[in-house]
């Protein structure tokens, strides 16, 4: 286990395989300054065979380098977000910061479509209606073979919703706001992966 504000998380995770903890960290709601929730990504450890390229660089130099998370992104392996509250945060507060972020990443690329705005839509409704108590999980499971994403919130470790995204535009934006090198949400998830992935590339 590995803690991060008190809050333990597994070195690794079972999904079809074993998934190995590569980047731990903190985020926070940019417009409150207040440290939210706290992410762990955990990365099929067959991922350093898709980037070898970057072999021989520093954690601080992966970290600047957009091209590298791009090919850890587009890696066809299995991905998986872990995400704890630590301070209790209406579920609307959250839905609306990925929706915006997501949205935005689409229209700069030219994909902002109906079927995108249809399936953001469907994803602020999942989160409009919540309350993230202290210790709610909110998991987002990216499959190796379908660019699909399964995201699940468990509350008080009973309640679980669960939302399935189809929409591959959108799959890969969400992916980006927490796996997109210099504009990722997190600057220090980025740069907690870069440091891991260095040294995962350097055996």
């Amino acid at each position: 286990m590995v803690m991060v504000h008190e809050i333990p998380f597994p070195t690794e995770i079972k999904t079809t395989k074993p998934l190995s903890l590569l980047g731990i960290t903190d985020m926070e709601i940019h417009f409150l300054q207040i440290k939210f929730t706290a992410i762990g990504v955990y990365l099929d450890p067959d991922v350093v065979k898709h980037v070898q390229q970057w072999k021989g660089k520093k954690g601080n130099e992966l970290a600047e380098d957009d091209d590298f998370f791009d090919a850890l992104i587009s890696a066809p392996v299995e991905k998986y977000l872990r995400i704890v509250v630590i301070k209790e945060i209406k579920g609307s507060q959250y839905g609306v910061q990925l929706e915006s972020s997501v949205r935005d990443r689409l229209a700069a690329d030219d994909k902002y479509e109906e079927e995108e705005e249809a399936a953001l839509e469907k994803i602020v409704e999942f989160f409009q209606s919540k309350y993230f108590k202290k210790d709610t999980l909110i998991t987002f499971h990216f499959p190796a073979t379908s660019p699909t994403a399964e995201i699940v919130v468990t509350i008080e470790g009973k309640e679980e919703f669960k939302l399935d995204v189809e929409n591959e535009n959108v799959v890969e934006m969400i992916k980006k706001w927490y796996l997109g090198g210099t504009t990722g949400a997190s600057p220090s998830t980025i740069s907690s992966l870069a440091d891991n992935l260095s040294a995962q590339l350097s055996k």
